[in-house]
């Protein structure tokens, strides 16, 4: 799935590192409203990290949540780190 190179992969990190996270993942977990946002964001800028809130991992891994809405949202997991990860997805031509 993740068709990014190595390249790509340190210019979304770099872009990213010192950002806050744009979008929160509470106890409400991974809602339609989430996912409608992270198509947003990612839509807007292509890029977007997300932020999960322990209440919000439920005994899954912060891997796990973070493939479930890149595959979702057809968008491209770049790295997670602790409870952050970042996505990316090419704009459609």
């Amino acid at each position: 799935m993740s068709g990014l190179t190595a390249g790509k992969k340190r210019f979304v990190k770099r872009a990213l590192s010192e950002e806050s996270p744009t979008i929160w993942i509470g106890k409400g977990g991974v809602s339609e409203e989430v996912l409608k946002e992270v198509e947003k964001q990612l839509e807007k800028r292509k890029m977007v990290k997300v932020k999960l809130l322990g209440t919000a991992l439920k005994g899954d891994e912060t891997k796990q949540i973070a493939a479930q809405i890149g595959g979702k949202t057809e968008a491209s997991l770049v790295e997670v780190r602790g409870h952050t990860f970042m996505l990316y997805k090419r704009r459609k031509k």
